[in-house]
């Protein structure tokens, strides 16, 4: 699989001053770590996000975004967002703070 290499870069110009930054071939696409946790990534043309279970599931009520599904069964604390969802930087912006936030809540690998 591939990914769509500018949504990585808005991604990556979001999160690179943060501590810990990291990013990682992972699911087919690219995905950005902090402190050695995965945050977010891209896949084809969509964002992954790790919100955790509770967040995961309120996200699924907000438009363009889906269960993750990837190995055929649903990881709970992740979805997918459709370009649709990250098309102004606003909207990026909002969901990149909220994966960070829940990504700091972890304790460092």
């Amino acid at each position: 699989m591939a990914y769509n290499e500018s949504a990585a870069n808005r991604v990556r110009k979001l999160l690179k001053r943060r501590k810990g930054f990291a990013e990682r071939k992972m699911f087919g696409g690219i995905a950005f770590l902090l402190n050695g946790n995965m945050c977010c990534g891209v896949v084809d043309d969509d964002l992954v996000l790790r919100l955790g279970p509770e967040l995961a599931a309120e996200a699924l009520d907000k438009p363009h975004t889906r269960e993750m599904d990837f190995t055929g069964k649903s990881l709970k604390s992740m979805v997918y967002l459709a370009p649709a969802g990250y098309k102004t930087e606003a909207a990026l912006g909002r969901w990149v703070r909220q994966v960070a936030q829940f990504t700091a809540s972890l304790p460092p690998k």
